[in-house]
């Protein structure tokens, strides 16, 4: 073989190397690609080589010796360097080489690194690929080299008096500074390195004959670190590494491949693209076509001369023209349209996309064209053309924030009741809905509310916090940040694909209806369970004084669960029933009806009553007959839930149809008798619907209009029989007088639900879609908010909360408002149970708990819990200061007119929490201070404004006094609930982080004590140096020593402002505090010497400490 190509100090090394590797060619390649390359012509044979039976591996191969393939992650373009005209060709460019041989190409997001023959390691721009950088690591040749973060490491040979030698020492670069380290000494001949970036950056250095070595770029190699690898051929040809880190390959001369694992199951891609390889050089390459030239010839495309017919030679039947019909006519531009002439002038409706007519290719396509939106593009300015059927209170409501967060974001607008909505901003909201209706079910209000466990992520515990925080909202949203965390650590709810990724719930990928209802069958499991496994702890132990509580079942099994019996009927007559419960239902529809179109009635409460007696044919276990056989299952009701829970699954396009289609026959049963059709809004008087008769299962309408797209009724009468059979039929207020009342039949087993809440699927492609609620609230809950007693019906569509009219709860238009969960609850359910909230939290909470951290000692211990005999009580001062850390940085995007717009705010997460005692002996000295361990990976510590440093949050390694975040939360509930005023600074955003709901009575806030109005908010450190003459927070910030300076300065305003009762005169040291700042430019003076304009008086206490 010819090495003239290449440097000649390897021409006498090559062969020792690959001595027992013939030069044959290839039956592959073409003989014209290999100019350089010559063939010895006393070689052995080709006939007389012993081939083996052959494997095939893939179409094509392509020669080293002609181009080098570089692995360079997910390139724009496929580079190869070009060893005959010495070029470095990027896809279609080609550029030239000053230092000839490139062997070896790697990339990062700074450089593209390209290995020469001659020892040499250049860097080039990957824009431009000019050279910026050179290292000459090796005298010889290069053999390998790889990069990782700064660090270049390379291997290779230098020249020694009898030729080319292995160097055992691996040069290593910092590429910050552009300058070599300390080489690195190792025990083998390397000839392949890599890095292996596991938890530390890791070189594995491989020789040829198999040993294999570990070390640090930066340490020593340690003898220790070698192992061998047995090749079956006397060489190793090549090595890499997995994209996982997990898994080291290696290739021998005689073909084989072994594989080294950290594991037994390493995790692989099996996803990953196909491989793109660098394609040789075309000898005679075709001219370039310019399409951009009219004139130009198409005749320059070869093509195969051939008197067959060509593919798009179409036969005239197919190629006839066929033109589609013009689509009519918007109805608002002719009701709007004005003529003069006959020209005819209207504005644009904006109902579709400008220069754009949407045509259908088939007649049978409709208005729903899937229960799969996803959104194609981002948001633009012009609305889609369906948009306008969508209600604006419907539609996905954002919170648009400004610099100042959320506090000028008016939600009043929004929400003009005395209810809480919820915040959709958080990971997996979604289910914002669900928990809305799950909150206004009174039993399970109180229930979940009397719950508390031990249990660190209780989903039974945090949706228990999350109704106390919307029972004391006056209007203002909540949000289910700790109940949505704890969401995320249930393994189940990953397993069910019900943690959605941000990317995935901003576009709204997957059906939302799907989700929901699999959502609402996992939540009602989850509380089952968590009920079940309830254990009182001591420190707990009021939590087991609900009323609910019972021996055998949970109150959620009690409230939810249907007591079944399953009955198997195989074809030998061999009949098995077994017990069973569920705690929801799924609609089964009609096998013939979801394709008929053609109008055929069907009762809702004839689908309901199918799909809870449910018959279906499958094939199952015999025992009889010791096979599986074709058997007829049953199913038959023992005893009827007090809550009636119903999943739509209206999934596809058959189920809408067959709900659009029973809606439009109900429509025409009411018109027909009425004896012929009404007029659109036709007001009717009572005595007229008495005449008409109001269609079964329907209420009485005052309009037509109500009467649209309604299938669903409002309520539904269930009895049992005595051959375990169940009737169900839809049920009005007019049947109550033909019946009797509800309560007198419930002792003949009669029962009747009434509809409380509907869960609908919003379709909107421009946004992705969003989940709504229609909530029947009731009597319990308008008396606690507003005072009043009646029923009324409300829209939740996460902030937006407005009330409706009950018809339009169950009016369902299929275009773009799909059902998908139905709740029917027992008529007066509320009398059957103790409706008694008691508060599980003791005062046992506040006293001394053992810390999560190993390595936490006595003597580092920052507080001294409170004795019984400290225990606050109602008014008393708790000092109070909270330290944050980042999970997810926020999202913004730049305007054109240079201003930041939040897209999305970054998700914090509390890290620390510091109460210190506001009066008494002990005043100033903290009795909480915990810092709260978290299972999420953290983005930035924020350390200069938490004093939080990585590691302090780990129990293993954490000095400091660790809890979990509910033992921390269960301590503030118990203030709050005492009634104790929480002083400190910018609480407003502490108490929202934490996810707290604190009366506004009960917060004591220095940053608007000492505020005046359309005036800047002021630093805690700028106010305690003006007043208190303190210097606080100079490297770190420290929260107890921020929540004793909240402290004096209320004691200071107190001071001031003469208990309150001088405004004036405090008013004008808000002036000169305001003047100061300006003059000093809110900054405080580094000098020791000068001194503040104020002297405060201070604690002697906290001077003590």
């Amino acid at each position: 073989m010819n090495f003239e190509g290449l440097d000649p100090g390897l021409a006498e090394y090559a062969p020792a190397m690959h001595s027992a590797l013939d030069p044959v060619l290839d039956a592959h390649l073409n003989s014209s690609l290999l100019q350089n390359v010559e063939l010895d012509p006393d070689g052995v044979a080709l006939e007389a080589l012993p081939v083996p039976e052959s494997v095939h591996i893939m179409e094509g191969v392509y020669s080293e010796l002609h181009s080098v393939v570089a692995e360079v992650g997910v390139p724009v373009s496929v580079s190869h360097f070009d060893l005959h005209e010495e070029m470095l060709w990027v896809g279609s460019h080609g550029y030239a080489v000053e230092t000839p041989g490139v062997t070896i190409m790697r990339q990062t997001n700074r450089f593209f690194f390209c290995g020469h023959t001659s020892g040499k390691v250049s860097l080039r721009d990957l824009r431009t690929f000019k050279v910026e950088h050179e290292f000459d690591a090796f005298s010889g040749s290069l053999s390998d080299f790889d990069v990782h973060g700064n660090l270049l490491a390379a291997c290779g040979f230098s020249s020694r008096l009898t030729g080319l030698a292995c160097d055992r020492f691996l040069k290593v670069y910092d590429l910050r500074m552009m300058r070599a380290i300390t080489p690195l000494q190792v025990h083998v001949d390397p000839a392949f390195l890599r890095f292996i970036p596991t938890y530390t950056s890791r070189l594995a250095i491989i020789s040829q004959s198999g040993q294999c070595q570990f070390c640090e770029p930066t340490g020593l190699a340690n003898p220790a670190d070698i192992f061998h690898v047995n090749p079956v051929g006397p060489l190793l040809m090549t090595f890499d590494v997995s994209a996982s880190k997990q898994a080291l390959a290696f290739g021998d001369s005689e073909g084989c491949v072994h594989l080294w694992t950290d594991s037994p199951e390493p995790s692989f891609n099996p996803y990953s693209r196909e491989t793109e390889f660098a394609l040789p050089c075309l000898v005679d390459s075709l001219p370039p076509l310019d399409w951009s030239q009219d004139l130009l010839p198409l005749s320059l495309i070869p093509v195969p001369l051939t008197t067959d017919a060509l593919l798009s030679d179409w036969p005239a039947a197919n190629s006839a023209p066929a033109p589609r019909r013009a689509p009519p006519v918007d109805a608002e531009i002719l009701r709007t349209m004005k003529k003069v002439g006959f020209i005819g002038y209207a504005p644009n409706p904006r109902t579709r996309l400008r220069n754009q007519i949407p045509y259908r290719l088939k007649e049978s396509d409709s208005e729903f064209d899937s229960f799969s939106q996803v959104t194609e593009s981002p948001i633009g300015r012009e609305e889609e053309p369906h948009l306008h059927m969508i209600s604006k209170k419907y539609r996905k409501v954002t919170i648009k924030y400004s610099k100042l967060g959320l506090e000028d974001f008016d939600f009043k607008h929004y929400n003009k009741t005395l209810f809480a909505g919820l915040e959709p901003h958080i990971p997996n909201a979604y289910c914002n809905c669900m928990i809305q209706v799950l909150y206004f079910l009174e039993p399970v209000r109180c229930l979940i509310q009397n719950h508390l466990c031990q249990k660190e992520f209780c989903l039974a515990c945090e949706l228990g916090f999350l109704f106390h925080m919307l029972d004391l909202s006056r209007g203002d949203p909540c949000q289910g940040s700790n109940f949505l965390r704890a969401f995320r650590t249930i393994p189940e709810a990953s397993a069910l694909g019900l943690i959605l990724a941000d990317s995935d719930e901003a576009s709204g990928k997957g059906s939302l209806a799907r989700l929901i209802q699999r959502w609402n069958r996992f939540i009602l499991t989850q509380l089952h369970q968590d009920m079940q496994e309830l254990e009182v702890p001591q420190a707990y132990r009021g939590a087991g004084g609900s009323s609910f509580c019972s021996s055998g079942d949970s109150v959620i099994g009690q409230l939810f669960s249907c007591e079944m019996e399953n009955c198997s009927l195989c074809r030998c007559g061999s009949e098995t029933v077994r017990a069973s419960s569920t705690l929801l239902f799924t609609l089964s529809y009609p096998e013939g009806s979801t394709s008929d179109k053609t109008g055929k009635s069907c009762d809702f409460a004839q689908v309901l009553k199918r799909s809870i007696c449910l018959e279906q044919n499958t094939q199952a276990w015999c025992d009889n007959c010791e096979k599986y056989q074709p058997t007829i299952q049953t199913r038959n009701i023992r005893h009827l839930p007090d809550i009636l829970v119903i999943n739509c699954e209206v999934n596809s396009l058959k189920e809408a149809d067959f709900w659009r289609v029973q809606a439009e026959v109900a429509f025409k049963m009411a018109i027909k008798k009425h004896g012929g059709e009404i007029s659109k809004n036709k007001e009717f008087t009572l005595a007229d619907w008495k005449e008409l008769g109001s269609p079964e299962g329907m209420l009485m309408c005052s309009s037509v209009e109500e009467l649209k797209n309604v299938w669903l009724p409002f309520s539904i009468r269930m009895k049992m029989t005595k051959n375990k059979g169940l009737d169900v039929c839809n049920w009005t207020d007019g049947d109550e007088i033909q019946w009797g009342p509800a309560r007198a039949e419930e002792e003949h087993g009669v029962y009747v639900y009434d509809l409380m809440a509907t869960v609908v699927h919003i379709l909107d492609s421009r946004t992705g879609g969003s989940l709504v609620a229609h909530i029947k609230v009731g009597e319990t809950y308008h008396q606690r908010k507003e005072g009043v007693t009646h029923q009324q019906w409300y829209l939740f569509n996460d902030f937006l909360i407005e009330p409706i009219d009950k018809h339009e709860a169950v009016q369902f238009d299929m275009s773009w408002k799909v059902p998908a969960i139905l709740y029917y609850v027992k008529r007066n359910l509320n009398s059957k149970y103790n409706l008694n909230i008691k508060n599980p939290i003791e005062a046992s909470v506040l006293l001394a708990e053992a810390s999560l951290a190993r390595k936490q000692r006595k003597t580092h211990t920052t507080f001294i819990p409170l004795m019984l005999n400290e225990m606050p009580q109602v008014g008393d001062l708790v000092g109070l200061d909270a330290e944050f850390v980042t999970l997810n940085e926020e999202e913004a995007e730049l305007r054109s007119d240079g201003t930041k717009s939040t897209i999305k705010p970054s998700q914090m997460s509390v890290a620390r929490i510091t109460c210190v005692r506001g009066q008494g002996p002990n005043e100033g000295i903290p009795f909480i201070d915990d810092y709260i361990s978290t299972q999420e990976q953290v983005v930035d510590y924020l350390t200069q404004y938490s004093g939080i440093k990585p590691g302090d949050l780990d129990a293993k390694i954490s000095s400091k006094h660790l809890t979990t975040l509910k033992s921390t939360y269960l301590k503030l509930r118990f203030l709050i609930d005492i009634g104790v005023k929480f002083v400190g600074h910018g609480l407003q955003k502490d108490f929202r982080v934490i996810n707290l709901m604190v009366p506004k009575d009960q917060v004591l806030d220095t940053v608007y004590l000492f505020h005046m109005p359309r005036k800047r908010m002021i630093s805690l450190r700028f106010l305690a140096w003006y007043f208190l003459d303190l210097k606080i927070q100079g490297e770190t910030h420290d929260s107890i020593e921020d929540a004793r300076t909240a402290l004096q300065l209320y004691r200071k305003y107190l001071e001031l402002s003469k208990n309150g009762t001088e405004p004036e005169s405090f008013h004008k040291v808000l002036k000169g505090l305001y003047e100061k700042g300006r003059k000093m430019d809110w900054k405080v003076p580094e000098p020791e010497g000068q001194t503040s304009p104020k002297n405060a008086a201070v604690f002697s206490s906290v001077l003590a400490l």
